[in-house]
C-alpha cells in the first residue's frame, strides 16, 4: 500500500471510481431531498403551513448532520466502501417505508432515521476520494463526485414532484425510492474496493483517538472557515428551494405545481458548476473560486427580487451554479488540508456544519418568509452569502498547493 500513490486520470479505476461515487450520490440525495418538491401538498394534507412541511426536510438533513461522525468512525473501523454501501441499505429500506407512513410523528421519525443512514456516503466519499486519487486531480474529482450530488438532488426533487402531482406525494416518495435502489446497485458494483486506506480492525497500529482526531480538526482555523462555508452556505440553498414553491404558488405568479417542478431543472447548472469549479481551482487556487461562487450567488438573489418569473429563474440558475462551485471547492479542500489520518473526521465535521445548516435555516427563514415576506427572506438569504466570504477572505489560504497541514 505504500507504494500507491493514487489512480490517475484515465485509468480503468479512476473511471469506476467516480461513476460508482456519481450513482453514490445520486442514491443518497435523491432521497434526501425526495419532499421538497411536495412540500406545498404535503402542507395541505397534514394540515400544516410552510415551516412546519419543511420539517420532513429539516428531519432527514438533521438526522445526516448527526450521524456524519459515527460513519466515519465506522469507516475508520471497516473500511470506506463498507461503511458507504451499508448506510445505503439501510437507507433504502428507511424509505421504501416512508410513504407508508399516516402520522406527521411517524413520517418525521422516519425521515430523521433515513437521513442518518444516508449519512455514510457524505461522511466518506470525499475521504475516500482523497486517499484513492492522485493528489493532483483532487480537487477535479471531487468537482465530479458534487456534480453527481446534483443529479441526485435534481431527480429526487423532479421525478417525486412530477409524479406526486398526479398520484399524490406518497407515490411521489415511492418512485424516488424506486430510482434509488438502482443507483445503489450501481454503486455496490462499480466503486472500486480501497488500496489507500486500511481499516483498524486490520491494523496493529490503531493510530490517534477518535477525540484526537476531532480535536486536530476543531484547532484548526482553516478548517473551521470551511465547515463555516458549509453551514451557511447550504443553509441558504435549502431555504431558497424549500420556500420558493410558496412564493411561485402565491400572486403574482399563480405557477401549477408542475411548473414549479421544472425549475428544480435549474440544478443542472450546479452540475455544469461544479466539476469545472474544481478544474479551475486546480489552476486558479482554490479560494478565488470560492469567492468567484459565492458571488454569483448573490447575483442571483438579487435577481430573485424581481417580480417576474424569468428574473426568478435567472437569479435561481445563478444562484445554484455558485452555490454547487462553491461546495465543491470547500468540501474538496477540507480532507486534503487535514492531517492524512484525520481526513475522514475533517469531511464529517464539514457535513456536520453543512446539513446543521441546512436543518436550522431550512426551518427558521421558514418563519422569515412567513412573517415578512419574500424581500426579508432574500435579505437573509444575501446575508449567509456575505458572513461565508468573510470568513473564507480571512481564514483560508491563498496559495494553490494540493494539501495542507493544519
Amino acid at each position: 500500500m505504500s507504494e500507491f500513490a493514487g489512480h490517475l486520470p484515465g485509468s480503468r479505476e479512476y473511471r469506476r471510481l467516480l461513476i460508482g461515487l456519481f450513482f453514490g450520490g445520486v442514491a443518497t440525495f435523491a432521497q434526501l431531498y425526495s419532499t421538497q418538491a411536495l412540500l406545498p401538498s404535503l402542507a395541505a394534507d397534514v394540515g400544516t403551513g410552510p415551516a412546519g412541511a419543511a420539517l420532513t426536510v429539516s428531519a432527514s438533513t438533521l438526522g445526516l448532520a448527526v450521524a456524519v461522525i459515527p460513519w466515519s468512525i465506522v469507516a475508520d473501523r471497516v473500511g470506506r466502501v463498507p461503511a458507504m454501501a451499508i448506510g445505503l441499505i439501510a437507507a433504502t429500506v428507511l424509505g421504501a417505508l416512508t410513504p407508508l407512513a399516516h402520522d406527521i410523528t411517524v413520517l418525521l421519525a422516519l425521515r430523521l432515521f433515513e437521513g442518518a443512514a444516508l449519512g455514510a456516503v457524505p461522511a466518506v466519499a470525499l475521504a475516500y476520494l482523497s486517499e484513492e486519487v492522485d493528489a493532483r486531480h483532487v480537487a477535479a474529482a471531487a468537482g465530479s463526485y458534487i456534480a453527481g450530488t446534483t443529479v441526485g438532488g435534481l431527480s429526487g426533487r423532479v421525478v417525486s414532484g412530477w409524479v406526486g402531482e398526479a398520484t399524490g406525494w406518497r407515490w411521489g416518495v415511492a418512485s424516488v425510492v424506486l430510482l434509488c435502489v438502482v443507483a445503489a446497485v450501481l454503486f455496490l458494483t462499480l466503486v472500486p474496493a480501497a488500496r489507500g486506506f486500511v481499516p483498524g480492525r486490520r491494523r496493529t497500529d490503531r493510530g490517534p483517538s477518535i477525540l484526537r482526531r476531532l480535536a486536530v480538526n476543531l484547532r484548526s482555523p482553516v478548517q473551521l472557515a470551511l465547515y463555516a462555508q458549509g453551514f451557511l452556505l447550504m443553509g441558504a440553498f435549502v431555504a431558497m428551494y424549500n420556500y420558493l414553491g410558496f412564493h411561485l404558488s402565491a400572486p403574482p405568479f399563480s405557477l401549477a405545481p408542475g411548473l414549479i417542478t421544472l425549475l428544480f431543472l435549474a440544478y443542472l447548472a450546479g452540475t455544469a458548476s461544479s466539476p469545472q469549479a474544481g478544474a479551475l481551482a486546480v489552476r486558479y487556487g482554490r479560494l478565488p473560486v470560492l469567492a468567484v461562487g459565492i458571488t454569483v450567488m448573490v447575483v442571483g438573489v438579487a435577481l430573485m427580487l424581481l417580480p417576474a418569473v424569468v428574473a426568478v429563474l435567472l437569479g435561481l440558475v445563478a444562484f445554484t451554479a455558485g452555490f454547487f462551485a462553491a461546495h465543491a471547492v470547500a468540501s474538496g479542500w477540507t480532507p486534503v488540508a487535514a492531517v492524512p489520518e484525520a481526513r475522514a473526521q475533517a469531511s464529517s465535521l464539514y457535513y456536520l456544519g453543512y446539513y446543521a445548516g441546512s436543518s436550522v435555516f431550512g426551518w427558521a427563514l421558514g418563519i422569515v418568509f412567513g412573517a415578512a415576506g419574500w424581500g426579508w427572506f432574500l435579505g437573509v438569504v444575501a446575508l449567509l452569502c456575505a458572513v461565508a466570504l468573510v470568513f473564507a477572505v480571512i481564514a483560508l489560504p491563498r496559495g494553490r498547493a494540493t494539501a495542507a497541514p493544519s
